[in-house]
């Protein structure tokens, strides 16, 4: 018997020309079969008796083919199928070939397999290992991402130079709808202007965003939990999306996309060859028209194109667009200084955050518009980005002694005379004259900011004797007013005030003045 077995409609019909008569020299001119592969059929339909009659497809594989496969159940070919065992990661190896595998072979087996029959049965046994999954795609739930191999060029006028770029691909596998835009490089900036312009185009974003190991997108490849990178997580955060990642060495996961990267190179790149560009967004314009095209081709053998599956199926399940797109952020994991802010290096810019967070680690975001600090997975803090230098502080920042102080620089000379009047004139003398010296102006605001705090302690009664006593010196301050209160001379004083005069002949009462 052959070694290959002959198609069932051939074997069916040299049993057909054997009944009807035909000679082994007729059947071989009318099937183009070889004399010794009909001889050997002939002689097998000679040996069963089941070809008196019609037999079925089945009768027919078991007189014909599965008595073939006893060759497979032998010693000698289970030999073979057990050195073929890791045989494909062999061959991945290299310098390692076919005929090396079976020089190894033979000298473990030397009444083994020819090296063509070898050959054979490694095909068959590698094309049985090499089965393909068909995958089901959701309309909405899924756009694949990744970069064309071919790179594209525009002339730069200035230099004369070609310049290389890269194509970003992106595609809807249920509908096949098809992104592509020319970026610069494959680094973190480009990537983001790729995603953000093909979120543009599509009109929405879909459930999860499908991208290779590229090393712009993941840091830690891995078959069950891959780590992305922080542009991914931004990414994720600002269009309500999830990313996933392809299995590493699992080119077939996004085998989709790839498709997508061939129809750009066979309708987008193809018709625009003969074109000379001479920027960046003179490709796009014209890569976005024959991109439309591309989409609105019609299926072979339909009448509906990507687009029409995805206008139907997929924009109504899209997650919405943002306003704005998405900002590149920059991270710095910062010290908070004693001053309770820390410093963005980029620009020497100093930003506030709780002073109760004095010493420790921070994670700052930030971007041209935004500064965001972040600890334990926490915000703690959020600026609006500043120009020029200086420091950025919010009030709420501030311990409150610091706010006191804060709040005293604030503070004009009529509204602290104004405070002080109200509490007595005592008081307003005591701040008229610590006002009064024009030499220390910042400081004197400070110390009559101080002394007018101290009402909110001791009270007003007690603020305002404080001041009479001060006023009784050469030189009024906050010191002074302070160590009064706060060893009760105010106190001592009212009382000797206050205590009733003692009954005496000798004193004189109020008839004698009238």
């Amino acid at each position: 018997m052959a070694a290959k077995p002959i198609a069932m409609e051939q074997l069916k019909q040299v049993i057909t020309l054997y009944k009807e008569g035909q000679s082994i020299k007729g059947i071989v001119r009318l099937t183009g079969l070889s004399r010794n592969t009909v001889r050997s059929y002939l002689s097998r339909i000679a040996e069963d008796s089941s070809n008196a009659s019609k037999p079925t497809d089945r009768e027919l594989a078991d007189c014909f083919y599965n008595q073939d496969t006893a060759i497979y159940k032998s010693n000698r070919y289970q030999q073979l199928i057990r050195h073929f065992e890791g045989a494909d990661r062999e061959l991945s190896r290299p310098g390692v070939t076919r005929q090396l595998l079976w020089r190894e072979y033979m000298e473990q087996h030397p009444d083994g397999y020819a090296y063509s029959q070898y050959c054979y049965h490694l095909q068959l046994f590698l094309g049985k290992k090499d089965v393909v999954m068909h995958l089901e795609y959701k309309p909405g739930e899924q756009t694949m991402i990744d970069y064309a191999g071919k790179k594209y060029h525009y002339l730069d006028v200035e230099t004369g130079e070609l310049v290389a770029c890269e194509t970003f691909v992106a595609t809807l596998p249920y509908s096949g709808l098809i992104f592509c835009e020319a970026v610069r490089s494959q680094k973190t900036a480009e990537m983001l202007a790729g995603t953000n312009e093909m979120a543009t185009y599509i009109g929405g974003v879909t459930q999860t965003i499908t991208v290779d190991n590229m090393r712009t997108a993941v840091t830690k490849s891995d078959r069950y939990e891959p780590v992305f990178t922080d542009l991914c997580y931004q990414l994720s955060e600002h269009y309500g999306t999830t990313f996933t990642a392809t299995r590493p060495g699992k080119p077939r996961d996004k085998a989709m996309v790839e498709k997508a990267v061939n129809l750009v190179y066979k309708y987008v790149y193809a018709p625009l060859r003969h074109h000379t560009f001479t920027s960046l967004a003179e490709i796009n314009h014209y890569f976005r028209i024959q991109t439309d095209l591309l989409n609105l081709r019609k299926y072979k053998g339909s009448l509906f194109s990507r687009r029409d599956l995805f206008e139907q199926h997929e924009r109504p399940l899209l997650r919405p667009l943002p306003t704005t797109p998405c900002l590149l952020k920059k991270c710095s994991i910062l010290t908070v200084q004693r001053n309770y802010h820390i410093q963005l290096r980029e620009d020497g810019l100093y930003y506030s955050v709780p002073w109760q967070y004095v010493g420790s680690k921070v994670k700052v975001w930030y971007d041209q518009k935004t500064v965001e600090v972040y600890q334990d997975h926490q915000r703690i803090a959020v600026h609006i980005r500043m120009n020029g230098r200086g420091y950025n502080t919010i009030r709420e920042h501030m311990p409150l002694n610091h706010q006191q102080a804060a709040d005293a620089r604030g503070w004009t000379k009529e509204e602290l005379l104004y405070k002080a009047t109200r509490i007595g004139t005592a008081t307003a003398g005591a701040a008229e004259s610590m006002l009064g010296n024009s030499i220390y102006m910042e400081q004197n605001y400070k110390a009559c900011f101080g002394m007018l705090m101290l009402e909110k302690r001791y009270g007003p009664l007690r603020l305002e004797a404080a001041c009479s006593l001060a006023l009784t010196g050469t030189r009024v301050n906050y010191t002074m007013i302070k160590n009064i209160l706060a060893a009760g001379i105010d106190k001592q004083v009212r009382e000797s005030v206050d205590k009733p005069l003692p009954a005496h002949d000798n004193i004189r009462g109020a008839q004698h003045y009238q």
